[in-house]
């Protein structure tokens, strides 16, 4: 258990546009920072952060919250352990009691799984440097590659020893169950007899983190020349760690990433720690599988720059070719380093240094659709049916380029390569985007189909809240606590929370709102003001109530800003809150006039039904009072308008 006092210091510490931009590549828009939403893909950003209000919302899937919420979504954290991260992030000390073997035990399955890689890791760090063997073998390899112990230390590095279950044996001992050892794939249990052994013996280990740092799962690399053993062994697939939406290096890359605006794509582990040694640090690779669809949205997320560095013999030239059709197909914009035959990033950094590294990859990127011409153009010779064939797959390549321009260039360039008129590759190139969009559709109303099958029918949606309803409680989300200066009974100015005068006028005048959120967030005002509360609205960013929680917040980001074209003018525009005072009266006001109207529609249905004398008069009577009031409340709102 986290005691409150610590809970608040961590809240307050926390700055959301910090720990979501760990994980988002945001840019500042007005008061606000804006990027694309990490929940959904998208190519136009609609996912807003306030750090004024420590909330954010995503206006294309509706995903809302505070930064506790960001991380029980994006990482999967519990309450606790989201907690606990941004402690750690925030330099805040959290005293937690030692667990016992039996409540390791009593752990949900998820915790014991992610506590069991994190305890693994620090294991397999501890013997590399502080056991005989793990010295010898593991850290003498690693030294063999050119890696510093600094490097080796930032990507937490190891080495399982030698024997069958050294590991195993050490994680029981510790209370770790069999069960969750087979589950993270590091101890193998044969079925048969039940029998166990060390998946990763005699290996040194490189972790495989998550963005937020949490081990996920390990790459073991054999050293003996062992040619029946695996090169390397991966943890397989877990409830925490799927190795097609992982990338290695991701977690020590994403800060560079963002900030040079730019991903440089390597086939191994080993290429991406000897990158970030040689000072290229927005390098990542794939985790032990080919380039997927989810692995280039993580790479989205922070830049759509990607340039893809593979070995220069045939198969590194092939695997290049698959993986940049599958990045220009999500958006991406792609460049090419191919390094000489026999190199890859780690031996050419360790046989000409980090500098030459860097100046080769300066001077040898590549526009990746000339490139893939020019390599399928040398297995053309003067075949004709094999150079139609290549035609035809340059521009299925084109028309994945989304961007209309960069397209007509890549046209004008192949025509000049391939010795084709501009005029046939461009009616191809038009072929071809008909063709995606045809099959485009096809998928589409075969997944509408399919889902009309299966999924049930939603609830029916809130209704939208009256204009004037909306307005009164978005001012009282934002400026419940801003002060307005009213006068008294003796004619002395008094200050009162603008919420608690809202509140008061509303009650005195036996209002009540008709939206089913707009209601719940008004009694919720209403409480702290007879509960003497700070009138805050951050209990409801974090209100268990997805739909009000996202109504709230949405009313509380601001997605829009001042133009700088208006200050260039000498233009001044005021803030809502150079003019609250006005603003809140007139919302009232409109407010009580909108419930006037009402009861004058409903005196005038009534009359229709009406049938004695003595209930028309009545009625009649009751006409007037409203209409008088309703005159009354008009010429007030004139005033304030006015």
């Amino acid at each position: 258990m986290i005691d409150q006092e610590t809970i608040q210091r961590i809240m307050d510490a926390a700055r959301i546009e910090e720990v979501i931009g760990d994980f988002v590549s945001l840019r500042k828009r007005g008061a606000n920072h804006i990027g694309c939403c990490p929940f959904h893909n998208e190519k136009t950003p609609s996912f807003y952060v306030s750090p004024s209000k420590g909330i954010f919302k995503c206006f294309g899937c509706g995903e809302a919250g505070d930064v506790v919420g960001f991380l029980k979504k994006h990482e999967h954290f519990t309450y606790p352990e989201a907690l606990l991260y941004l402690a750690k992030k925030y330099n805040i000390e959290v005293r937690e009691e030692e667990q016992t073997p039996e409540q390791r035990e009593r752990q949900t399955e998820r915790d014991a799984l992610f506590h069991l890689s994190e305890f693994a890791q620090h294991y397999f760090a501890d013997l590399l440097y502080n056991d005989e063997m793990g010295r010898a073998v593991g850290l003498s390899y690693f030294h063999s590659r050119g890696l510093s112990d600094e490097i080796i230390r930032r990507f937490g590095l190891g080495y399982c020893l030698d024997e069958w279950n050294a590991f195993t044996d050490h994680a029981r001992s510790n209370g770790y169950s069999d069960t969750v050892l087979e589950k993270t794939g590091l101890t193998i249990f044969k079925e048969d007899t039940r029998k166990s052994y060390d998946r990763f013996r005699g290996r040194v280990m490189f972790p495989i983190y998550s963005i937020s740092g949490r081990v996920l799962g390990f790459s073991g690399r054999i050293l003996t020349s062992d040619k029946q053993a695996a090169k390397y062994v991966n943890s397989p697939d877990s409830d925490i760690y799927n190795k097609s939406r992982t990338l290695y290096g991701l977690y020590q890359a994403r800060a560079a990433i963002a900030k040079a605006n730019r991903c440089f794509l390597v086939e191994g582990n080993i290429d991406v720690i000897s990158m970030h040694q040689s000072g290229v640090e927005n390098t990542v690779a794939s985790c032990g599988t080919s380039l997927t669809v989810e692995q280039i949205r993580l790479i989205k997320r922070y830049t759509p720059n990607v340039t893809v560095l593979y070995d220069g013999d045939s198969a590194g030239i092939k695997a290049a070719l698959r993986a940049v059709d599958l990045l220009f197909t999500e958006g991406m914009r792609v460049r090419v380093v191919l390094f000489p035959d026999g190199d890859d990033p780690d031996s050419y950094a360790q046989r000409h240094g980090s500098a030459a590294l860097q100046d080769y990859l300066a001077t040898h990127e590549d526009n990746f659709v000339m490139f893939k011409t020019r390599v399928l153009l040398d297995s053309v010779k003067n075949d004709p049916i094999r150079k139609a064939e290549l035609v035809k797959e340059t521009v299925d390549t084109i028309a994945l380029v989304p961007d209309l321009l960069e397209r007509t260039e890549y046209v004008a360039q192949c025509s000049s390569l391939l010795g084709v008129p501009e005029e046939a590759l461009a009616s191809e190139l038009s072929k071809a985007i008909n063709r995606r969009r045809m099959g485009a559709a096809a998928d589409t109303a075969a997944a509408v189909e399919s889902a009309a099958t299966v999924i049930p029918q939603a609830d029916a949606p809130v209704p939208q809240p009256d204009a004037r309803e909306k307005h009164l409680v978005e001012l009282m989300l934002n400026y419940g606590n801003h002060p307005i200066t009213l006068k008294s009974d003796s004619g002395d100015p008094m200050s009162y929370p603008l919420a608690e005068i809202i509140v008061n006028d509303l009650q005195d005048a036996g209002l009540a709102f008709t939206h089913p959120f707009c209601r719940k967030i008004f009694d919720h005002f209403a409480d702290r003001v007879e509960k003497g509360l700070p009138l805050e609205a951050s209990q409801l960013t974090t209100i268990d109530d997805e739909g009000l929680r996202q109504f709230a917040i949405s009313l509380m980001v601001d997605t829009y800003r001042v133009s700088d074209k208006w200050r260039e003018k000498q233009i001044i525009v005021p803030r809502i809150e150079d003019n609250l005072e006005a603003d809140a009266a007139e919302a009232i006001l409109s407010f009580k006039i909108k419930f006037l109207d009402e009861r004058i529609a409903e005196n005038a249905n009534r009359m229709r039904q009406a049938k004695g004398e003595h209930e028309i008069l009545a009625l009649i009577e009751e006409k007037k009072g409203l209409v008088e009031r309703r005159r009354t409340i008009g010429l007030a709102l004139h005033r304030v308008i006015s």
